[in-house]
């Protein structure tokens, strides 16, 4: 087990993060905010689902979570339509439209990605990549749905930096 000074060292990296996650918002179009990003995002790993599960994955309570799907709609990026098991609930899916703009954000967020980790080589981005999917699940995190016996492919090298005593 980590020692406290190694936990405090990891709540100050991680309250950093703010900062990548700013300039990731920074290179979204006006016209797609991150809350609207958020919702395609998940709709293009999910598939159509309830508002109610979207509100669930967000991680946000039903009114931010209409409102998120107010403005996507409204730019035709999803489809609102009832569900057929319960008329007063809604099903939500992207567009073809909804689809493009999903791809044109993820080809946003890799160019930055590429370009602040161009002096990273593949096995360090691939162990952050393990890294962080191992804490969003230590944390619970309701977002993934893809629960693994096979992490990814660094994963030696994830147990590795888990056991060494640092320098």
């Amino acid at each position: 087990m980590a020692e406290q000074a190694q936990y405090e060292e990891l709540a100050r990296q991680l309250s950093a993060v703010g900062a990548v996650k700013r300039e990731m918002a920074r290179i979204l179009p006006p016209e797609c905010p991150a809350g609207s990003a958020a919702v395609l995002t998940l709709l293009g790993r999910h598939g159509a689902m309830r508002m109610s599960r979207l509100a669930e994955l967000l991680a946000v309570d039903m009114s931010v979570t209409s409102r998120h799907v107010a403005h996507v709609a409204d730019r035709g990026w999803i489809e609102r339509s009832p569900d057929p098991a319960d008329k007063r609930s809604r099903i939500v899916r992207l567009t073809v439209a909804g689809q493009k703009q999903l791809d044109e954000l993820s080809r946003r967020t890799s160019r930055l990605l590429a370009a602040r980790l161009s002096d990273w080589s593949d096995q360090e981005v691939g162990l952050l990549i393990a890294l962080m999917g191992r804490l969003r699940e230590s944390f619970g995190d309701c977002r993934s749905t893809q629960r693994t016996a096979h992490p990814h492919p660094y994963a030696t090298d994830v147990t590795e930096l888990t056991t060494r005593t640092p320098a």
